[in-house]
């Protein structure tokens, strides 16, 4: 019998493979994975460029030295996301764009996780925010 492999191991391996998915299947759509995250926040409600950075902050570099507003100028720039003086919001384009992007995502995540239970994955997140919030992470 081999010895199970540590979590470490785990959950590097489905990170990486959760953004090569992801990256694959938004590619095919035009946009990456930072931009759709930026359009899932401001598809609630409009954002600042802080408020936006704090809602995506563990998916940017960890030195400081990405932000945001790099991944927003494309989107600003193709009519999806318009700034305004008190940050960002999408605009009617962006929204149909998020709206068929949506879909997209959502088939990415019942493929991602079939063969779980409702309380298997939310047990899951449950236990990996017990982890995170034991190693300092505060939201």
């Amino acid at each position: 019998m081999s010895t199970p492999r540590p979590i470490g191991f785990w959950l590097k391996l489905v990170d990486r493979m959760i953004d090569e998915q992801f990256a694959s299947t938004l590619e095919e759509h035009g946009v990456t994975r930072r931009q759709w995250q930026l359009l899932n926040v401001l598809s609630s409600e409009p954002a600042t460029v802080e408020r936006l950075d704090a809602a995506v902050a563990p998916f940017l570099a960890g030195d400081s030295s990405e932000s945001s507003a790099e991944h927003l100028a494309e989107l600003v720039d193709s009519g999806w996301v318009d700034s305004t003086a008190d940050g960002y919001e999408l605009a009617e384009r962006g929204r149909v764009a998020f709206d068929r992007l949506a879909e997209v995502v959502a088939a990415q995540r019942t493929l991602m996780t079939e063969g779980l239970t409702q309380e298997q994955y939310d047990d899951t997140l449950a236990t990996l925010e017990r982890m995170a919030r034991n190693l300092g992470w505060n939201d």
